[in-house]
């Protein structure tokens, strides 16, 4: 892809090095001269020490080919400038971080694809990864329902069993979905079967209608989240 990153922040440069790293063709569009340098000497991309929300940096950026805009600085009217710019140019996708709930309306009325108040997500992962130490990774869906990733241990109830058994022991309720096992030795994810056993070691991803509550967890070998 063609994408045009705006700011070379905390979320900026770990955007622009995932997004360089995957192959994609990209240009920074950063205000700051000392961080458009860094970004310059660290980075294989075009890089453009210019205002963004002018007209003629976009166009420099070449904007009008861009498959993706993507505004990540610090102050919400700079990222609206800039999404209204981009729709000018009718950029397919637009992104952008909220950092004020109050302006989340605006964004939508513009009709922005936007990442809310980015601090408070890294301060709730933070806070998940503490409380909840079993849970590799995890993604919110609606209200209680999640996504997550949890380690199988040798000592879980669920561990040399296939999914059928799991679910005959009433180990795994109807609302609970093994999506993905990814196994030492496999190169690609197992896709999960009735009859796919489930081994120590194996790490899996966990849809719950309910959550990754202690005694879904502990089905993993995990009774260390009802402790705490």
């Amino acid at each position: 892809m063609y994408i045009v990153i705006v700011g070379a922040g905390d979320i900026g440069m770990p955007l622009i090095d995932i997004a360089t790293r995957s192959g994609n063709e990209v240009v920074v569009i950063e205000n700051d001269t000392e961080r458009a340098d860094q970004v310059a000497s660290e980075y294989d991309c075009l890089v453009l020490n210019d205002d963004a929300t002018a007209h003629d940096a976009l166009l420099d950026a070449g904007i009008e080919k861009a498959d993706a805009l993507i505004s990540t600085t610090d102050r919400d009217p700079t990222n609206i400038m800039v999404c209204l710019l981009g729709q000018e140019h009718e950029v397919p996708t637009i992104v952008s971080v909220v950092h004020d709930p109050e302006h989340m309306n605006v964004f939508r009325q513009i009709g922005v694809n936007t990442m809310e108040n980015p601090q408070e997500l890294i301060a709730e992962y933070l806070y998940r990864a503490v409380a909840r130490p079993a849970i590799v990774d995890y993604m919110q869906i609606g209200e209680q329902a999640e996504v997550f990733e949890i380690r199988v241990t040798e000592n879980a109830p669920i561990a040399g069993k296939t999914l059928i058994e799991a679910a005959d022991e009433d180990l795994l309720s109807e609302d609970v979905l093994i999506v993905a096992i990814e196994r030492d030795g496999q190169d690609q994810p197992i896709t999960p079967r009735g009859e796919t056993t489930v081994q120590a070691g194996d790490l899996l991803t966990v849809y719950s209608a309910f959550g990754a509550d202690p005694e879904l967890t502990d089905v993993f070998g995990h009774p260390e989240d009802r402790l705490r």
